[in-house]
């Protein structure tokens, strides 16, 4: 059993990452300051502690007084738009910000941090499925920013002995019975896709003019108990006395093939059981053709394998959490 700190703990990606944590028998204090995280999303097996991971001195007092013996880090800006009109803020936040999380950690004999990260460090990758080798060539301060804390837990590692694991994914999707994705604004596929299939929102898809088998791009994606499986099999790897994270470990997750936008939009309508209306846009610029992440790293070395790697388990469970919390949570 170990006592982990999840920062955004009370967002989609953390809160189910925690209840996957307390299933497995260890003990979890999430870290939030609920500017986008649900108060209602958070176990209430869970301590949940309202604050951020950028202030350094509270966040160490924290770790101290509740003998905190691992990080998951999923707190960050992670808006692609966004981080394009506003650098400043992701730099600040998930940069300067893991900086200070990691002096806090070092500050309170903290050794042991899982970062989720993501697979935008890659940029417009030469080759798919992409390799952990791959050139990491960001196009957006959202992925410059990720890379940048990837390769300061590098040499923290290299200097301090921080043991670590970085978890880089594209799509995340899918819910469990309690908990799902509720974001405002939502920028995710699936989820714009169901509200569109309620009569809640336009569906647009950028591009139908793609050298893809239907025209339009195709992504990958991971069911969220999937990753949340991840991230639990990454905190034990780092374990003082195991020797698969001795120096520092980045692993690629996905569910071994892409879909493409239209078959994402036929798999929903036959979840939901009738058509959803969309219309074609523009590309948007920067979107690449095939974006695929290679997992054969994370099953060697974690023993992770996607056990829910289909476009159904992850569309079925989302629109059945969606149907039982038509307004999201309440908080």
């Amino acid at each position: 059993m170990t006592r982990i700190l999840i920062t955004g703990g009370a967002g989609y990606v953390g809160s189910v990452s925690a209840e996957a944590f307390l299933a497995a028998g260890h003990d979890v204090v999430v870290l939030d300051d609920l500017t986008t995280g649900h108060r209602s999303a958070v176990p209430a097996a869970a301590t949940l502690r309202t604050g951020t991971y950028a202030d350094a001195d509270a966040l160490a007092e924290l770790l101290r007084t509740e003998r905190i013996e691992a990080i998951l880090h999923c707190a960050a800006r992670s808006l692609v738009g966004e981080s394009i009109r506003e650098p400043s803020r992701y730099y600040r936040d998930n940069v300067a910000g893991g900086i200070a999380m990691l002096e806090a950690a070092r500050a309170s004999g903290v050794e042991r941090i899982v970062f989720s990260s993501t697979a935008a460090v890659y940029g417009t990758p030469e080759t798919t499925p992409i390799p952990e080798d791959a050139p990491l060539r960001p196009i957006n301060p959202y992925g410059e920013s990720k890379r940048t804390f990837e390769a300061a837990l590098g040499w923290y590692g290299r200097a301090y002995g921080l043991r670590s694991v970085t978890l880089r994914y594209f799509n995340v999707a899918g819910a469990t019975v309690t908990l799902g994705e509720d974001h405002d604004p939502e920028t995710h596929l699936i989820p714009n896709i169901l509200r569109a299939a309620m009569g809640r929102s336009q569906l647009t898809v950028f591009g139908d003019d793609y050298p893809t088998p239907d025209g339009t791009c195709i992504r990958d994606f991971i069911h969220v108990a999937d990753l949340a499986d991840a991230h639990r099999l990454a905190i034990e790897s780092t374990s003082p006395d195991d020797s698969r994270t001795d120096t520092p470990l980045v692993c690629n997750l996905g569910s071994g093939d892409g879909f493409s936008i239209r078959q994402v939009i036929a798999a929903s309508a036959a979840v939901v059981g009738h058509e959803i209306p969309y219309t074609v846009g523009a590309r948007r610029a920067g979107d690449p053709p095939v974006l695929v992440a290679r997992s054969t790293r994370a099953a060697e070395v974690l023993g992770w394998h996607a056990a829910r790697p289909t476009l159904e388990a992850m569309i079925g469970s989302a629109w059945t959490w969606r149907q039982a919390h038509p307004d999201g949570y309440p908080d």
